[in-house]
């Protein structure tokens, strides 16, 4: 799909194209309803799901299933990496509940309100802790969602590849490096290469506030060398040490924790 107006070269100057880029919307629909303003597309890089906000721990599926108190509780050990005791007293709490149905519905009450907010046209990737059998229920016609596909905006080749990466957490949407690697060889070139999580950097993908690094994709930092795109970006993680990097002739770009900030990233060309 081609966004903004044909090339003439006799008679009428190019219109520049606008694209607002998010990530990490984690239930933020009264932002995201207003991240297309201004922009001829909008890009969002997964993580719509809010099961737990670690800033704040009153918002999301699991406080208000448990309460406050509890929700504090099993941060403080994953914080700590502590993951065998928060998976301990995560089953303690779910003990005699039908865990997938609670999760199922209260996630889908989250859907059915951000993709509804999204504008069109939307071009959407999974996050990690998104659930992709879902999407296509809620997703309406002005938003494509791709995952190892492409999509032409603006005259510019964008390639997404969504999801992450298994980590002890154990996220909805986590993946083999095998398939996450055979994604991003589908792409091929691209001028805009887009996922959820950052290439394996150090410096992108360690989180100043949970003071941790958050696994990030050799098979994109490969990628990135070997096919030279004009921009990566993504998301994922919330307080990076380094938003913005080079590798090459690529900017590498943190697009930002947007249930946070509100705020998308814009790119204009």
């Amino acid at each position: 799909m081609r966004v903004g107006t044909p090339r003439n070269h006799h008679t009428t100057p190019t219109r520049r194209t606008r694209v607002h880029v998010v990530s990490d919307v984690h239930g933020n629909t009264e932002a995201l309803a207003r991240a297309g303003d201004g922009a001829d597309a909008l890009i969002c890089l997964g993580d719509l799901v809010l099961f737990l906000d670690y800033a704040d721990h009153s918002r999301g599926i699991f406080p208000d299933l448990f309460g406050v108190a509890n929700a504090h509780r099993i941060v403080e050990l994953r914080t700590a990496r502590r993951f065998e005791e928060a998976r301990a007293f995560g089953r303690e709490l779910w003990a005699g509940r039908d865990r997938n149905a609670a999760i199922l519905s209260a996630v889908r009450k989250q859907y059915a309100e951000m993709f509804a907010a999204m504008p069109t046209p939307t071009y959407a990737t999974y996050g990690n802790v998104d659930v992709p059998t879902l999407w296509p229920e809620y997703a309406h016609s002005g938003t494509t969602v791709l995952d190892g596909e492409r999509a032409e905006i603006g005259g510019r080749v964008f390639g997404f590849v969504g999801g992450g990466l298994r980590t002890p957490m154990n996220t909805p949407y986590e993946i083999s490096d095998e398939e996450y690697a055979a994604k991003v060889e589908a792409l091929g070139p691209v001028d805009v290469l887009c996922s959820h999580i950052p290439p394996e950097v150090p410096e992108l993908t360690y989180d100043t506030v949970a003071r941790r690094f958050e696994r990030g994709s050799s098979a994109l930092l490969e990628a990135i060398r070997r096919t030279r795109p004009r921009y990566a970006l993504f998301g994922h993680v919330h307080q990076p040490l380094v938003r913005r990097m080079r590798i090459g002739v690529t900017e590498c770009v943190n697009v930002g924790h947007f249930a946070s900030s509100g705020r998308p990233w814009a790119l204009e060309w």
